[in-house]
């Protein structure tokens, strides 16, 4: 349950510290004293949008702090503790609004966003605005309020989760359906591809290599004529030759070194020069006899080149990248090649998934049929105690005859009501006015408390439309209701305020600079006054505060 809610110049509300207590508690006041701003309030600490402009005029941010026990909200200790934020059976929520529009959440003191805050606020405040009996006329709301109570939840889920792999398999099957059409002339287009780059001997390929032959053949009388040259200057010059010159050198030098040892070591040196030069003279040798100009050979690296040239160009890769081109191709094809195979294996698998999926909604068609009608005769006696004197509520449950799945079951579900004596049930949106829905919408969240997980529920002023005898019922509604849940209803009514077991009233205080907003817990004397205003208006006379004082001592009674 909500304990404490603490603002921080937020609107026109300064400072605010507000203890909260089990049961009902009621939020009376002037129109215009700042009860929207509470429930403001409430739904920025909970994960609504903030901007700049709730900051109070003349401040820097604004900041709301919800303090929760945890003891009767086992759903949202849960997820606390799997998201290791949890802090015994505490649950403190802050949030920031900055004048530059940014804001911060913080939940037990850590950093965290709003959709984690919003996933958190779910499992521990369920707030219904002045016009939440409208969501009542959508269908998918319809469904969900008759789910929550039949405790459907693992069934729904166990159907969704059959219908979203039967989706899967099925969207995939269109898929190679549709695209075996256009197979056969992929396949070829494939096979026709991978045929030109096969003729590259893919498994010997090496551009590299090719290339390099391609420009030494290409050269080739270059290279033996300036090899022949400096095989001549090595060795070949019987006038003047490189080998000649050294071993001239190594002759002197020898005779030399009798006379002078200092001599040894460059003949040493000379003579080395002298091996080496030998041994090149040989391999460029060598390498020219071995050399001739092959007119064919080139031809057939020139073609060669040419085509692995184009196909490059063709395909928008470097030469040397064709092998990968080719690989991927055909693992193109090989994937065609199995697509026939793959499109029986998940027909197959669809059928199936199509079974389990029709045996599960039909297991849930039963169960909403089951309590649709308990849910009904509910509501039903609850609508008939709050002024429908002859109204009946009925839930249809209508399985589609359908062949293809459908997300949260197969199953049409409308509310349905009948407001008069003779009259048959039609489409709750069809015939139900603004004040028969406010008090079918809280018929059925009196009806359906015992189901939810959130411990604590705000209305705001649900109980529009309604005044008498009927106001009255709903004030004990509601004070029912605070017997298993936390009720935070803001009100015009005073037979709702008398009922509540906590009275707050919301105030304006003024001063030259600045106007304010204020929240009083009222003393049972303070109630009796503020019940009295909410019943005579201006001026308030004995009689009117003797009724008070009744209504309120009745209401604490019950």
């Amino acid at each position: 349950m909500l304990q404490n809610l603490t603002i921080i110049d937020l609107a026109i509300v300064e400072s605010l510290d507000l203890n909260l207590e089990k049961g009902l508690s009621v939020l009376t006041g002037e129109t215009g004293a700042g009860k929207s701003i509470l429930l403001t309030a409430l739904g920025l600490a909970l994960g609504e949008r903030a901007d700049a402009t709730y900051i109070r005029p003349g401040c820097q941010r604004a900041e709301i702090n919800l303090s929760f026990d945890l003891s009767d909200a086992p759903a949202a200790k849960s997820w606390l503790e799997e998201n290791e934020l949890d802090d015994n059976e505490q649950c403190l929520i802050r949030r920031t609004i900055r004048q530059d529009g940014r804001s911060k959440a913080y939940i037990n003191g850590r950093p965290t966003t709003l959709q984690a805050l919003k996933l958190l606020s779910s499992q521990l405040v369920e707030i219904h605005g002045q016009h939440a009996h409208l969501t009542l006329l959508d269908n998918d709301a319809q469904r969900h309020f008759l789910d929550n109570f039949a405790k459907n939840n693992d069934l729904l889920a166990d159907t969704n989760q059959a219908y979203l792999q039967w989706r899967t398999n099925f969207h995939e099957l269109q898929a190679l359906i549709k695209s075996s059409t256009e197979q056969s002339n992929q396949e070829d287009l494939l096979r026709y591809q991978l045929n030109e780059l096969e003729q590259l001997d893919l498994e010997n390929y090496d551009y590299a290599a090719l290339s390099a032959e391609h420009t030494k053949l290409a050269n080739l009388e270059q290279i033996l004529k300036v090899g022949q040259s400096q095989l001549d200057l090595l060795s070949e010059n019987e006038q003047q030759s490189a080998n000649q010159m050294v071993n001239q050198s190594i002759s002197a030098l020898t005779d030399l070194s009798a006379l002078a040892s200092e001599f040894d070591e460059p003949n040493k040196l000379l003579i080395e020069a002298q091996i080496q030069i030998n041994e090149a003279t040989q391999q460029l040798r060598r390498f020219l006899e071995s050399q001739e100009i092959d007119p064919q050979r080139m031809q057939e690296l020139e073609n060669q080149i040419g085509v692995i040239q184009s196909l490059s160009r063709k395909h928008h890769v470097s030469p040397e990248e064709l092998p990968a081109v080719a690989e991927k191709l055909y693992t193109e094809l090989e994937n065609l090649s199995h697509s026939t195979e793959r499109i029986d294996e998940l027909t197959e698998l669809v059928a199936q998934n199509k079974t389990h999926y029709f045996s599960l909604a039909n297991t849930l068609s039963q169960a909403r049929i089951e309590h649709a009608h308990t849910l009904s005769r509910l509501i039903s006696n609850m609508i008939q105690e709050l002024g429908m004197p002859q109204g009946e509520f009925s839930i249809g449950v209508s399985p589609q005859d359908i062949d293809t799945p459908k997300i949260n079951g197969m199953d049409k579900i409308e509310f349905l009501v009948s407001a008069n004596p003779g009259l048959p049930l039609r489409p709750l949106a069809k015939v139900a006015s603004g004040g028969e829905l406010s008090r079918i919408s809280l018929a059925i969240q009196v009806t359906t408390s015992h189901d939810k997980d959130a411990p604590t529920m705000i209305f705001d002023e649900v109980d529009s439309g309604i005044g008498g005898g009927i106001a009255e019922i709903v004030g004990q509604k509601l004070r029912a209701l605070g017997h298993n849940t936390q009720v935070l209803c803001v009100t015009h009514l005073p037979q709702v305020a008398s009922q509540a077991h906590q009275h707050l009233f919301v105030y304006k205080k003024h001063d030259d600079a600045m106007t304010t907003s204020n929240v009083k817990v009222l003393s049972t004397q303070e109630r009796i006054e503020e019940t009295a205003r909410m019943l005579g208006g201006v001026n308030i006379t004995e009689s009117t505060l003797a009724h008070a004082k009744e209504m309120l001592m009745t209401g604490m009674q019950n």
